[in-house]
């Protein structure tokens, strides 16, 4: 099984929106792409509680696919780009890791 995490440092202010707003956005959207993606097996969005740490980031994403096959047809998938195109508008640094779990 792949694990696919990644984490977003979110704008302050963008597209006319808080960062809490745009943190709320996209853990809607992440979850959503669950519904439209059928080679994830898991998702998990989280969004930070601790606010007042600057080296925390803002949300996380943990996704769980059977195969490498299907983690790359996920991220060639027209909702995951279009979500990536809402990421992009709203973040300033991401940071993520690709691995096996053994089960």
């Amino acid at each position: 099984m792949i694990r696919h995490i990644v984490m977003w440092k979110l704008k302050e202010e963008a597209g006319g929106a808080t960062k809490k707003k745009n943190a709320e956005k996209l853990k809607l959207i992440l979850e959503g792409l669950r519904i439209n993606i059928d080679e994830i097996k898991a998702v998990e969005v989280g969004i930070q509680i601790n606010s007042d740490d600057d080296e925390a980031y803002d949300v996380v994403l943990i996704c769980d696919f059977e195969t490498e096959l299907d983690f790359q047809m996920y991220t060639r998938n027209p909702h995951h780009k279009k979500a990536i195109n809402f990421i992009e508008s709203v973040t300033e640094k991401r940071r993520y890791v690709d691995y096996m779990v053994d089960l």
